[in-house]
């Protein structure tokens, strides 16, 4: 399980989060480290890279998890236009056996010339009736087939089409895990850079507050704004410790989205699967307001995301190689705070 540190209270509001969000990550992460000895000065741009890579993860991640998302609804659109397939099949399979039935009476009776047939009929007015009949149900059947093989072919061609997009999609989804792989490679390389670093410059640079904003354990409410986001909280602590998984959403293993996503379905709610979608998934509001369960999500490009839970801090999922954890809410700039 992660740690933290508590943070001392300030008279944060939003123009100070304003203000203070445009530092560099490199002048947050120096004023972080505090004691470091000044040797750790030329890695600087060491940090610098992998703060990089890990916002290149996240926007990697991100892709892949909408593209499978994507993907995994138009697999059951797939199978839903299959299934109406079937049923419209069983239904002219049907009709065809009723029309063969049919067919074979007409031929028995109706191969002799109608007046030759009317001629020998014991009741002519009863061989009306039933050729009457005969013509009526089979131009009804004949316009129900024909309406029916027209559904089919329309059924047939709207399967074609959500084939090739599920096709697409899943040709989307394969390159972006492509790129995933290129970039777990980066990381790797950068942990491997991090490992040889000493302990304290280590640790300094987990817990390197990106965006500047260093001090907001007074800001918000610590009461959460509704049962559901309670509920959700909950479930987010008890997911502390879990490690970070590319594109998972638990129970073993999570992404940052992932883990909003899991953690207000445990609340019965369900949540888009990308921060990007979640940021809109409810009320936004001023960070200065945020209670506990509201989603904060991280710079511009809303590739992160994490849980409010009070007193200055959120839960979330961070990076490859870190489980799920406290950090300070202002750990990285704020894109929206979202109350769901």
């Amino acid at each position: 399980m992660g740690s933290h540190r508590r943070l001392a209270p300030s008279g944060f509001d939003r123009g100070a989060c304003a203000a203070l969000s445009v530092l560099s990550a490199a002048t947050a992460a120096t004023a972080a480290i505090g004691a470091v000895p000044a040797t750790a000065a030329p890695r600087e741009g060491t940090r610098a890279e992998v703060d990089r890579l890990y916002e290149e993860a996240e926007r990697a991640t991100e892709a892949f998890d909408r593209a499978d998302e994507r993907a995994g609804l138009l697999r059951t659109e797939v199978g839903h236009a299959r299934d109406r397939i079937a049923r419209q099949q069983d239904r002219v399979n049907s009709l065809r056996q009723t029309l063969g039935s049919l067919a074979g009476a007409q031929y028995r009776s109706g191969g002799l010339d109608p007046s030759l047939a009317l001629l020998l009929s014991d009741d002519p007015s009863d061989y009306l009736d039933r050729a009457s009949v005969l013509d009526r149900i089979s131009t009804r059947q004949a316009d129900e087939l024909t309406e029916l093989r027209s559904a089919l072919r329309e059924l047939s061609q709207e399967r074609a089409d959500a084939t090739s997009q599920l096709a697409e999609l899943e040709r989307s989804r394969r390159a972006v895990a492509t790129h995933k792989r290129t970039v777990e490679k980066k990381l790797a390389r950068a942990r491997r850079l991090l490992n040889s670093l000493p302990l304290q410059e280590r640790l300094a640079f987990g817990q390197a507050s990106r965006s500047g904003l260093t001090d907001l354990a007074g800001f918000g409410s610590a009461e959460a704004a509704t049962g559901r986001a309670a509920s959700a909280v909950a479930a987010a602590r008890s997911a502390l410790g879990r490690p970070y998984v590319w594109g998972a959403n638990g129970p073993g293993g999570f992404d940052c989205s992932g883990l909003m996503q899991w953690a207000y379905a445990r609340a019965g709610v369900q949540l888009p699967r990308t921060s990007q979608a979640q940021r809109f998934a409810g009320q936004q509001i001023p960070l200065s307001q945020a209670r506990p369960g509201d989603l904060v999500v991280y710079r511009s490009d809303a590739s992160h995301v994490g849980m409010y839970v009070g007193h200055g801090q959120v839960i979330h999922a961070p990076y490859p190689g870190a489980p799920v954890r406290y950090d300070p809410v202002g750990m990285m700039p704020i894109s929206s705070v979202t109350r769901v």
